[in-house]
């Protein structure tokens, strides 16, 4: 049985009417805040730019006419005002113009969206696109401050909920600038290929009865110092000795030096044109990763081949090679692309062929790599 009194209090209903908005408002800004299409879109296209640079070129393009549409289904924000209500519990305002707001406010969503989703794919900040906000990081994005003197209720205006649109997420993902390591030239002159074979068997020497890591030096069979010329336009540094190098003394050699010498031969190098070593000259137990006490016991090792060499481009492969010489933790996928300086040599980094052997997708951005190399060195490549 319904109960007159309750039907006939101005004051009940008006609680139960702002109590409902309260509610209302809550679940919509939670679930704004919860999925954030702006911030979807910039960390989807980012990630894709991503994974194109890493080899997987599977990814369909994004469609702008769809975005668009989806957009304007789906606006990203909705700054329409909740005008005050009035003594009756209606809006002041005619419903015809607060559609004509919304509507107006998902076309300009949409426009936000597609050119956000834009700007990410090509590696640009979308700056004249980015909402600007003025709502501190701890507030909840609902403006408090229109209560009147009397206590009644006053409107509230819905704050736009989403966050400002950030380029953060594709920064983690994009390549990096070029990173110099060392002073711009190296010191002293360069020496004449006869005292540079001559310092470079002095320092083997001194590598072979080196016993600065006692893990290594325990369980080694030879030392891997490099080989090559000792005059080289190209130097490739790759990580630390496998079984098979540890046999034999001479870096890159097997599986991965194959690959490694038919990627020369791609760009029309050969293995006795350039110099090949390794930032560890013992081979880690179990091939592991080398430590950072084994890397810095060797650093001066590598250092001074270089000194010697003088290359005019180093080949980092992989990881550990282009994280020591460039002193960074930056990953292969952001460190690619561009040329680095180690002293005044150009520094390429791309992937290790143990990874292309075991990610075949790799081999294509890898080639990518050594193209912009011999592009850069003026060495045309013969067509495949």
């Amino acid at each position: 049985m319904n109960n007159p009194s309750n039907s006939n209090n101005p004051s009940s209903a008006d609680g139960i009417s702002e109590q409902s908005a309260s509610e209302s408002q809550t679940q919509e800004l939670s679930a704004t805040e919860s999925l954030d299409p702006q911030q979807t879109t910039l960390e989807t296209a980012a990630l894709a730019a991503h994974l194109q640079r890493a080899g997987i070129m599977w990814l369909p393009r994004p469609n702008t006419e769809s975005i668009e549409q989806i957009a304007t289904r789906f606006p990203a924000c909705d700054a329409t005002p909740v005008e005050p209500a009035g003594s009756d519990g209606h809006q002041s305002e005619p419903a015809q113009s607060n559609s004509a707001q919304s509507n107006s406010a998902q076309s300009n969503s949409a426009q936000s969206n597609s050119a956000q989703l834009n700007s990410a794919t090509t590696g640009t900040k979308p700056e004249s696109h980015r909402p600007a906000s003025k709502t501190p990081a701890h507030s909840s994005g609902i403006d408090t401050r229109g209560n009147n003197e009397s206590g009644s209720r006053s409107g509230r205006k819905r704050a736009n909920s989403n966050r400002p649109a950030t380029t953060r997420p594709a920064s983690r993902l994009q390549g990096v600038s070029a990173i110099q390591a060392g002073e711009q030239e190296y010191a002293g002159s360069p020496h004449p290929t006869d005292q540079r074979t001559l310092q470079l068997q002095q320092l083997e020497q001194a590598v072979a009865s080196c016993t600065l890591c006692p893990a290594l030096a325990s369980c080694r069979t030879k030392t891997v110092f490099g080989e090559g010329n000792p005059s080289p336009r190209f130097a490739f540094i790759g990580e630390g000795p496998g079984e098979e190098e540890d046999s034999i003394g001479q870096p890159f050699v097997g599986i991965a030096g194959d690959l490694l010498t038919k990627m020369m031969q791609a760009c029309t190098l050969q293995r006795d044109e350039v110099y090949i070593l390794n930032t560890i000259k013992c081979r880690p137990p179990g091939d592991r990763n080398p430590e950072g006490d084994e890397l810095s016991n060797c650093r001066s090792f590598y250092q001074q081949q270089f000194d010697l060499l003088r290359p005019e481009y180093i080949v980092c492969l992989g990881a550990v090679s282009a994280q020591e010489l460039l002193g960074t933790k930056l990953s292969v996928g952001r460190l690619r692309g561009t040329f680095h300086r180690y002293f005044a040599s150009k520094v390429l980094v791309t992937y290790h062929p143990s990874y292309l052997h075991r990610n075949p997708a790799a081999k294509k951005a890898a080639w990518a790599d050594l193209q912009y190399l011999m592009r850069d060195a003026g060495i045309e490549i013969p067509p495949r």
